[in-house]
């Protein structure tokens, strides 16, 4: 690894280590330890790194996505937490040149083969935690794969509430939700702010790490306030001696 091979990386994830023998260790594939008797591969930081990896994720779907059942949450991370995602992130993390390799894994393409780079990056973030901490931990995984569990919670389910809304408004007035969106901070740690309106009128307001997930909030927010006016509605027409069901025929109309 040159010092330009580890500028690139360090770079990419946002860290620099103070450990350099720990991110060896971390790029360190099982080959090259083969071929230099003494050195220890990185199978073991592979191991913590799959569980740091995991509640990492976990706790941040957990927090960000409450809309989300337990079925939708596992199919979320079981997305993103699988060997072709974390293959896709090591060519995001420049992390294929730093790898320590044999010389006939290495000339063989070893440095893009899936399986390396996966394991490879799991390492990683499990060097990352030991010499940073949790809290670094988490900056570099959800730095990295926040945009990916973006898209994965937004799959069924993940778009429920925007859905359910536009369907809501459409029967009731005249024009569609509208959104607008704003942002804060750093481009690692950008929040993202939006406000739904609803025939020039703003029924609600979310953020999060991502503009969908911000719209998300908005949206169930928005839906919410709906629901509760129609159950207003409902009740004041019943008072005045109207059918219910009549109530809700004029409201869809």
């Amino acid at each position: 690894m040159t010092p330009e091979d580890r500028a690139n990386f360090e770079n990419a994830i946002g860290w620099s280590f103070e450990d350099d023998e720990l991110l060896e260790r971390a790029l360190s594939h099982r080959s090259w330890c083969a071929e230099h008797p003494g050195d220890v591969s990185n199978e073991r930081l592979e191991f913590l790194g799959d569980a740091v990896l995991g509640i990492v994720v976990t706790d941040y779907l957990c927090r960000n996505y409450e809309h989300l059942a337990e079925g939708e949450l596992t199919k979320a991370r079981a997305s993103v937490v699988n060997a072709e995602v974390l293959a896709t992130v090591a060519v995001d993390m420049c992390l294929g040149p730093c790898l320590r390799l044999s010389k006939g894994e290495d000339s063989s393409g070893g440095r893009t083969k899936s399986s390396i780079l996966a394991d490879s990056v799991e390492a990683v973030f499990a060097a990352v935690y030991l010499d940073g901490g949790l809290e670094v931990a988490q900056s570099v995984i959800i730095g990295l794969l926040s945009e990916r569990i973006a898209r994965a919670a937004s799959g069924p389910g993940g778009d429920d509430y925007k859905t359910r809304l536009q369907e809501c408004v459409a029967q009731r007035y005249e024009r569609l939700p509208r959104y607008r969106i704003s942002d804060d901070g750093p481009d690692h740690e950008k929040r993202f702010f939006a406000t739904v309106l609803i025939d020039g009128e703003q029924f609600g307001a979310g953020e999060g790490a991502s503009k969908q997930q911000a719209e998300q909030g908005a949206a169930r927010e928005a839906l919410q306030r709906l629901e509760a006016k129609t159950k207003t509605d409902l009740s004041v027409s019943t008072d005045a001696g109207e059918s219910p069901a009549l109530m809700i025929g004029v409201d869809g109309a």
